[in-house]
């Protein structure tokens, strides 16, 4: 109740939404953001042709029928993949329930050349697919990759072996990896519509155990099931609203990361943290960049919230929460200062269509610029499993009716 409490008001000018259409009913149960997988997240120089990837994913609402997007977003030459599977799996488990097991086709066919930069959707495949589940999608790529696609920070682990082997029952000789690759989304044909967390590596889910579905998107969706909403993370660890990082920046990947996810209805914005600490981290600024970065700032959520809104999706903002006492970012009081400034602006503006005020749930009464121990992570900047559990459980429902 406590935590109900602290966001109660979250709904700062919720609106009534528009009637979704939807995509001839489908809607994303799960998605990723795609980047360039680099250091130990890349797939070394001899996995890069004749394998087989099988991902784990957890879907939020199921159906009857689903189809998945494969990605070469950014891949500078087309990718051939082949053999495609789908079944229901477990989470930290290579085996499938080969009961379920369906080939998957791009346009009847069993293989997809996809273009350079691009995407492509599976034709529809039939699976009765449960809410809340945990769905194997098995690729093979004949190679070569010539530049990576995928996502570092899958908290879920990935089974890679040598050969097509993508209608096996199980891998038990498979490489694991904790990554993600050429695989953005799964849709599921229902009445329902998704809600995107769009954030940084608060959302993406660091200090999350591996296969636990930890994050605070996780224990949101377990809440909106019954409300025939799914919710899918577009979370990218290092993110920034401006200027790149680990992957490309919030304002420049809003089209594909949002816009672009099927069934779209709401989006939380939950970005902020990496543009104040990254600013001040090697050394000072003196103040008018301060003001410089704040303002800059504002400017990238008024430019998504015009882009949500010339799409008919609702948005929300959410607090920049405390980061005090972390040892990257090491943040002062100037850019604590910038940072209740920020969400000063988040609360009391009326841009954004209603507001999740983590900042206000995960802080220490005592000290505000840090988070609360029962909370932390450890790290001081992200949350730790209570932490991300309690964010989830808090979001007020009320915003996506």
């Amino acid at each position: 109740m406590l935590k109900r409490a602290l966001l109660t008001g979250l709904a700062l000018m919720a609106l009534a939404a528009p009637a979704f259409a939807g995509d001839g009913g489908w809607s994303a149960t799960w998605a990723s953001s795609q980047m360039t997988p680099t250091g130990d997240n890349a797939l070394p120089a001899n996995d890069l042709s004749d394998i087989t990837i099988r991902q784990i994913v957890h879907v939020s609402k199921g159906g009857s029928k689903i189809r998945i997007r494969v990605s070469n977003a950014l891949g500078a030459l087309p990718l051939r993949i082949k053999d495609v599977h789908v079944a229901l799996g477990k989470l930290g488990s290579d085996a499938i329930d080969s009961d379920t097991d369906r080939a998957v086709s791009f346009g009847g066919e069993d293989e997809v050349l996809v273009p350079s930069f691009g995407e492509y959707v599976s034709d529809p495949i039939d699976i009765n697919v449960p809410d809340d589940a945990s769905l194997s999608v098995t690729l093979y790529i004949p190679g070569p990759i010539m530049q990576q696609t995928g996502h570092p920070g899958s908290r879920a682990t990935t089974y890679i072996l040598h050969g097509d082997h993508s209608d096996d029952a199980s891998l038990p000789d498979a490489e694991k990896r904790a990554n993600w690759f050429n695989l953005s989304e799964v849709d599921v044909q229902n009445d329902g519509a998704t809600l995107v967390a769009l954030g940084d590596s608060i959302t993406d889910g660091h200090a999350v155990e591996t296969d636990s579905d930890g994050r605070w998107t996780d224990a949101l969706a377990a809440r909106l099931t019954g409300q025939d909403i799914s919710v899918v993370n577009e979370g990218i660890g290092g993110n920034r609203l401006h200027l790149d990082g680990l992957g490309p920046n919030a304002v420049a990947r809003f089209d594909r990361d949002v816009l672009g996810v099927s069934g779209a209805r709401w989006v939380i914005v939950f970005e902020g943290v990496n543009d104040l600490g990254t600013a001040t981290r090697d050394a000072p600024i003196p103040p008018e960049a301060h003001d410089a970065l704040v303002k800059q700032i504002l400017s990238d959520y008024q430019q998504l919230i015009y882009r949500a809104h010339a799409r008919g999706l609702k948005i929300f903002g959410a607090t920049i929460t405390p980061f005090v006492g972390n040892d990257y970012y090491h943040p002062g009081p100037e850019v604590e200062a910038d940072r209740q400034k920020i969400n000063t602006w988040i609360r009391t503006s009326g841009a954004f269509d209603g507001v999740i005020d983590f900042d206000a749930l995960i802080r220490d009464p005592k000290a505000p610029d840090h988070i609360l121990p029962a909370y932390d992570s450890g790290d001081h900047l992200h949350p730790g499993m209570a932490g991300y559990k309690a964010m989830g459980e808090a979001v007020d429902e009320s915003l996506f009716k």
